[in-house]
């Protein structure tokens, strides 16, 4: 029963990326594109040119703390909708935290692109307010991007984090209570431990994604706002150079693995 889903996972998933690879060992040709050649003039440019190893760090670090903040937003309120009492505000919670995720990427962020505008509602309240005297730049900044990327991700962590945390039961947490443990720590030291296969999961899945994004960094970045994905692109479908966009792509995907890998196998043997 196995076989039809392997089958359509190597043809719609590894062939093309067996094909993105073979691009990357081509040689790019203004007149012909690729020459049909294997070489590793791609990958030498990418590691030895400072400006792309520049913006695989500005990724990697706008990825991981996007990242560090979903989690920290979405254990609170994974738990939350995981104790909810009530059937009906649990559904309605649920509804309310998946809702974002029928919108596409393009329109959240031109959403966010109002809210944080010189003219937008965040300087207009702000300056309405008094708490500042000039409006601020957030938008086409680093931390907007963060902002966005984080609205982006967190219905994806809360939903596995609760999951997760459904499968614990209550009765765990009252006998750690009934041993004198404050709520706080009973949290700390029952609900995180055994919580932190979601946490993991979820972090990894959201870091994927924020390594991979291409509508938030390019609509709430700007131009001046570079990161692999917007910049695979521009390789590909505007300079036309497949060869090497192919060999961003394939060290981006690398990059994800291996940080994700890493990140998952190391908070398992400390947790598990």
């Amino acid at each position: 029963m196995v076989l039809p889903a392997l089958l359509l996972v190597t043809l719609f998933l590894m062939a093309p990326l067996g094909l993105i690879a073979r691009y990357s060992l081509d040689q790019f040709d203004p007149k012909e594109l690729m020459l049909g050649v294997f070489q590793l003039g791609n990958y030498v440019k990418a590691f030895s040119d400072p400006f792309y190893q520049g913006v695989l760090a500005t990724t990697a670090r706008i990825a991981g703390l996007s990242t560090l903040i979903v989690v920290l937003l979405a254990f609170p309120t994974a738990y939350f909708i995981s104790r909810v009492t009530s059937e009906r505000l649990r559904s309605l919670l649920i509804i309310l935290t998946v809702l974002p995720l029928l919108l596409g990427n393009a329109v959240r962020s031109a959403a966010w692109m109002v809210v944080m505008g010189t003219k937008g509602v965040a300087n207009s309240v702000m300056l309405g307010l008094g708490l500042i005297d000039e409006p601020l730049k957030i938008l086409y900044t680093p931390t907007a991007v963060v902002i966005g990327l984080v609205s982006v991700l967190l219905p994806y962590a809360i939903i596995t984090m609760q999951s997760v945390i459904d499968a614990i039961p209550t009765s765990l947490e009252e006998a750690g209570q009934s041993l004198g443990h404050s709520p706080l720590r009973t949290m700390w030291s029952v609900v995180l431990p055994l919580a932190m296969p979601g946490i993991v999961a979820a972090a990894a899945i959201c870091f994927a994604l924020g390594m991979n994004a291409y509508a938030t960094p390019v609509l709430i970045g700007g131009p001046s706002m570079q990161m692999m994905g917007p910049l695979v692109y521009e390789q590909i479908a505007k300079v036309s150079n497949w060869p090497f966009g192919s060999t961003l792509a394939c060290i981006l995907m690398a990059v994800t693995v291996l940080l994700t890998v890493v990140s998952t196998r190391y908070l398992s043997r400390k947790y598990f």
